[in-house]
């Protein structure tokens, strides 16, 4: 009789908080660590520590992993990558308008470019909705809405994100949430308008990528129309290829695909979904995260 296959033990215990009993975490991830990985993040936290860099409460071992998953667990590459995003943290002045921003208009800036947190896919991670298309950067428009505070937002949300959306949508299903899950839908976007939005995309991406590594789950491009293959090839350049691979790209029949992935009572009517929140999922921010508008 052959020998059962045991799967190895982690080298890291289960995170705390866990209640659901059929949580596997990923690897790299607490409670799936090997022996060099938990050694990599124990040498990476302490040089942290030695350099004064190491911000407690917000350098979470779960934060730690994800710069060093998105390094291969070299530590000396992660540390310049965390030293870089700090740098910047300090540059954009992240911690001090974080705690007094205050968006424009709801309406104005769903009216120039929809994007919002709504509800939650089958893993329970956050779904994040961008409308690329009606994204509008002219100059006209940057009287009312400077590019700057479009970026600013994005950052804005991506710390809100990390420290408010993820915590409440790990309590909600028994385990950690680190993901998310984007639908980008780029209907209405030619070569001449993304060459009106090519910048912003281009930082928008970059500040995704170094500044909040691993935090991409599943990501759709909905409503891709043929020419969107040279943006596509345009866009990969400020991507890694691990971050491309989570990529689906999909055309105007993309609902069956969605709700394989998203409830169909937490998906947008606009998407394929039965959702309908009063005064519209936009501007609803509905999800573990409020209470009071699920």
């Amino acid at each position: 009789m052959a020998t059962p296959r045991l799967d190895a033990a982690s080298a890291s215990p289960m995170p705390a908080g866990v209640t659901d009993p059929n949580y596997k975490p990923p690897p790299g991830s607490l409670g799936n660590l090997t022996v060099p990985q938990l050694h990599a993040l124990t040498k990476f936290k302490e040089e942290l520590i030695a350099k004064n860099i190491f911000v407690e409460g917000r350098m979470d071992d779960a934060l730690l992993l994800r710069f060093l998953r998105a390094r291969n667990f070299d530590v000396a590459v992660a540390m310049k990558m965390m030293v870089d995003a700090e740098d910047w943290r300090k540059a954009f002045h992240v911690d001090e308008f974080v705690e007094t921003f205050k968006s424009e208009d709801p309406k104005t800036v769903k009216r120039l470019y929809p994007q919002y947190y709504h509800k939650t896919d089958k893993e329970g991670r956050p779904l994040y909705i961008e409308q690329l298309g009606d994204l509008d950067i002219r100059e006209d428009t940057m009287k009312e809405v400077p590019v700057e505070s479009f970026l600013q937002r994005l950052v804005f949300e991506y710390e809100r994100f990390t420290t408010y959306r993820l915590p409440a949508c790990s309590k909600a299903v028994g385990h950690p949430v680190e993901t998310s899950c984007t639908i980008l839908d780029v209907k209405g976007v030619t070569l001449w308008k993304f060459t009106q939005v090519q910048n912003y995309v281009k930082e928008a991406s970059l500040i995704g990528k170094d500044r909040y590594p691993e935090c991409m789950g599943k990501f759709y491009i909905i409503n891709a129309p043929a020419a969107f293959t040279w943006v596509w090839m345009a866009v990969k350049l400020f991507l890694d290829p691990v971050t491309v691979k989570k990529v689906t790209i999909l055309g105007s029949k993309y609902a069956d695909t969605l709700r394989d992935q998203i409830p169909v009572e937490n998906l947008p009517k606009e998407f394929g979904g039965t959702c309908a929140c009063a005064g519209g999922c936009s501007l609803s921010d509905a999800g573990p995260w409020n209470e009071a508008a699920t």
